[in-house]
């Protein structure tokens, strides 16, 4: 069987390497088959998505060359809807199947892309036990989320004393907005050490150079270090941590680790989002777990978004967690609740190779 596989961000691709382990033994390809790098299509921001404009045009049509000459059996695509869905729409317009790993968030944000997606797939696999009731009855499906399988209850007790995770983000931009008020939080911690798990070796570039730079509020040398990947392990031994939205705070809820959730945009994304997204209080996908299922009192997971991200701000947070067993102990109950809500009663990427080979 031949399967186009098309993964165009960091997450989605250890969910493709993982498909494709599953899948061996049929011929599979990808964005990287033809010359693209997931590095290079990982951006965001509309501005961002401008300055590249004639580079995605370019990989929108030599993908769809790829479809019309390789003709392949299935198309899979993972996440990375901008791109994804349109690719996926051409391939079944061409009688190919297509099946769509990730839902797109419209349980967020613009629900009358809902039958623009029914339309461009046959089969939609969920990770949230939320998502598929948003789609006609046997469309979409809760397959559960491959993350959760890798994670076990955790004791309150377990834990590093001292030790403070700090995920800036994947992206040069996220790096450079997020992680200086991070290192002046760490700053304000007595005792406190960091580990930096960078996502990349581009990304690990990018926050040494920024550990680097003289004239910061954080030039004074703090007990931290960067390394490149082992975000998982950290997360499960560190006594706090300090993540920007997206996959890693889900990761961190899995770990049971208390966290912090943070994120800064640009002025007029920031806007932008504030005007469109009206259906959730929420952008931490633990905390929007938590929300959908109904659960009463605060989230699991403080949010600080935009004006409201200051180093004293996350600082107060990760010392209530350090010196009050009670807070810490209360935390990680809430974030154990909301994540076995993830549980698909089984192997969540082999449902998506029988979904694709039905």
């Amino acid at each position: 069987m031949k399967i186009l596989l098309l993964a165009g961000e960091e997450s989605g691709v250890l969910y493709a390497n993982r498909l494709k382990a599953l899948m061996s033994t049929d011929e599979v390809r990808g964005y990287e088959d033809y010359g693209f790098k997931v590095a290079d299509l990982a951006v965001m921001g509309f501005v961002a998505v401008l300055k590249k404009i004639f580079y995605f045009l370019r990989v929108k049509r030599t993908m769809q060359r790829a479809i019309d000459e390789w003709r392949p059996d299935a198309v899979l695509t993972i996440d990375y809807p901008g791109m994804n869905l349109k690719l996926a729409a051409y391939a079944k317009s061409k009688g190919i199947r297509t099946v769509h790993v990730v839902c797109p968030q419209v349980w967020a944000w613009k629900k009358g892309r809902i039958p623009k997606i029914e339309a461009s797939l046959d089969k939609l696999c969920c990770f949230f036990p939320f998502e598929p009731k948003y789609f006609k009855p046997g469309f979409a499906e809760f397959i559960g989320h491959p993350l959760a399988e890798g994670f076990a209850a955790r004791d309150p007790k377990s834990y590093e004393k001292g030790l403070v995770a700090l995920l800036p983000g994947s992206r040069l931009g996220e790096i450079e907005r997020n992680l200086p008020a991070m290192l002046e939080a760490l700053a304000k911690l007595p005792g406190a050490r960091a580990i930096i798990p960078a996502a990349n070796e581009r990304a690990e570039r990018a926050i040494r150079q920024i550990l680097s730079h003289p004239n910061t509020p954080h030039s004074t040398p703090l007990p931290l270090s960067v390394q490149l990947g082992g975000a998982r392990e950290l997360l499960l031994r560190a006594e706090c941590a300090v993540v920007a939205s997206g996959t890693a705070t889900l990761e961190a809820g899995l770990a049971r680790c208390p966290t912090v959730l943070v994120y800064k945009v640009d002025a007029f994304l920031a806007w932008f989002a504030r005007k469109m997204i009206k259906e959730i209080r929420h952008i931490g996908l633990v905390n929007i777990i938590w929300e959908k299922a109904g659960e009463p009192g605060s989230e699991p997971m403080p949010e600080l978004l935009q004006e409201a991200f200051t180093a004293d701000a996350v600082a107060n947070l990760l010392t209530r967690w350090r010196e009050d067993p009670v807070a810490r102990a209360e935390a990680i109950r809430r974030l154990d609740e909301t994540v076995r809500l993830l549980d698909g009663k089984g192997n969540s990427l082999d449902r998506v190779v029988a979904l694709l080979k039905a």
